[in-house]
């Protein structure tokens, strides 16, 4: 059946989107007037004379508006709309409609973009506006249809994603893998199969890698972790940010991506602009519909520098023991069992002579002088390979992977002058240790050989009793 022209109003009329009919002609003859004159820049005419701006919005004449527009701004009928307009378009307006206005300068029939309206009673109204002349109007601009599209709600909602992402408690970035998609893409293309295997070969990969990812954004917990004062000052010193003990992990990042990981978490060492390293827990996450072109990513960073302080310093208190800062007797015994198998090694046994005496004629805190002294003496005797341990009251045990007989008589007389020495710059009862050693035999148990170190110890201490009693002391 034809369309009658009351079909066609009645589309219109309750379309159910906001249309406006428009007469632009007036902006035509002003453009025409400025044509004349000689102006060829309208954006710079505009810097010029910004009043011609609304100048311009002052010669829209709105012909026709449907019922969708009066529910939209809160008017009761399209006279009480028309009779309002500049209540309507005012303020953030001027902002897009300069941008329209040069577009019609331009040539073009039709515009898209977004905006600020206002009700009746001033609620602003995000809006999506889209126009175009009609074919009939290309002339003279005398008819163009107008569709507003009310995004309140959408904004606001973007507005508080964005406000959730930059006031979020913790470091956030969006970032663009692509390109480094690409590469792999690229790498798989020729061949490579095995990634770590060719980093292995082509360290230098990691740097490039890297620098192919882009940051979007940041939020403000990171400039606040970062020590930066904006966004623009971070971006451009990411190479300050991630740097050194970085490329160990993220060759690692490389590898779940490689396999098609799609979110993993690790830990790592990042800087702040001003040097100082912290630990980071970082959690990346490819964001879903990304999946092939890696294009968006969400990287979320947490300062864990107090947690793994906090982590070393109770695994400090399960090895060490807290007097003396050496190994306590619980790491000894794992050391032992760890090198259970291991033929060449030897093992000393050292005990605090005097120290109950001490204890009865100076108090306990005089005897745990004695017990730092001593474990001064045997720390400031041995390199780093040997496991120097409080085991017991008075007693320390030192084991030395790797160390033959010959070795160990060495090391014994090397610990014995240090005590003199030690004894020089204290008061209070001399410092006074006993010690034993044994290297294990072929195939001995190093229990045994242990218990051989312990006989010679308690040799050395009857000599040092004997002397003692002999001296007459």
């Amino acid at each position: 059946m034809p369309k009658t022209t009351d079909h066609f109003e009645s589309l219109f009329t309750y379309a159910p989107i906001s249309l406006w009919e428009e007469d632009y002609s007036g902006i035509k003859k002003f453009f025409d007037e400025l044509r004349a004159q000689g102006v060829t820049d309208l954006n710079r005419h505009f810097d010029k004379h910004p009043g011609d701006i609304d100048s311009c919005m002052k010669r829209i004449k709105v012909l026709h508006v449907n019922h969708e527009t009066l529910g939209m701004f809160g008017a009761a009928s399209e006279k009480e709309l028309l009779a309002n307009l500049d209540k309507i378009f005012r303020d953030e307006m001027r902002g897009h409609f300069r941008s329209e206005l040069l577009t019609l300068w331009s040539g073009k029939i039709n515009w898209a973009g977004e905006g600020v309206n206002y009700t009746l009673d001033g609620r602003p109204l995000n809006i999506r506006l889209n126009w175009r002349i009609l074919p009939e109007c290309i002339d003279d601009w005398g008819c163009v249809m107008v569709a507003i599209q009310n995004i309140t709600e959408l904004k606001e909602a973007e507005a508080r994603f964005h406000h959730l992402f930059n006031h979020a408690p913790i470091s956030l970035w969006e970032e663009d893998y692509h390109e480094l998609k690409e590469l792999f893409d690229e790498m798989r293309a020729q061949g490579v199969t095995d990634l770590q295997t060719h980093l292995f070969s082509h360290p230098e990969l990691v740097d490039r890698f890297m620098s192919l990812i882009r940051v979007l954004d940041v939020n403000q917990k990171t400039l606040d972790l970062f020590g930066a004062p904006s966004k623009e000052i971070l971006l451009e010193n990411l190479d300050k940010v991630f740097r050194d003990e970085m490329r160990q992990h993220f060759s690692g990042e490389l590898m779940d991506m490689w396999n098609g990981k799609l979110a993993y978490e690790r830990d790592g060492i990042n800087y702040s602009l001003s040097g100082d390293p912290f630990n980071i827990h970082l959690d990346w996450r490819l964001m879903p519909g990304h999946e092939d072109d890696f294009k968006w990513v969400l990287v979320a960073i947490q300062d864990i520098t107090a947690r793994k302080k906090a982590e070393e310093y109770l695994r400090y208190l399960g090895t060490h023991d807290v007097m003396t800062g050496l190994f306590n007797r619980a790491y000894f015994e794992e050391q032992i069992q760890t090198h259970s198998e291991t033929q060449s090694l030897s093992i000393i046994i050292a005990d605090l002579d005097g120290l109950k005496q001490a204890n009865d004629k100076l108090g306990h805190q005089a005897g745990d002088k004695l017990i730092r002294r001593a474990a001064e003496v045997l720390k400031s005797a041995f390199e780093d390979e040997a496991v120097v341990a409080r085991i017991g009251g008075d007693e320390f045990a030192i084991l030395l992977p790797e160390q033959k007989d010959e070795e160990l008589q060495k090391t014994l007389e090397r610990i014995r002058p240090l005590i003199p020495i030690n004894n020089k710059y204290y008061q209070g009862p001399e410092l006074s240790i006993s010690l034993g050693g044994a290297t294990r035999r072929k195939n001995e148990p190093i229990e045994k050989t242990m218990m051989r170190a312990d006989a010679a110890m308690y040799e050395e201490k009857a000599q040092h009793h004997k002397n003692l009693n002999g001296n007459g002391k």
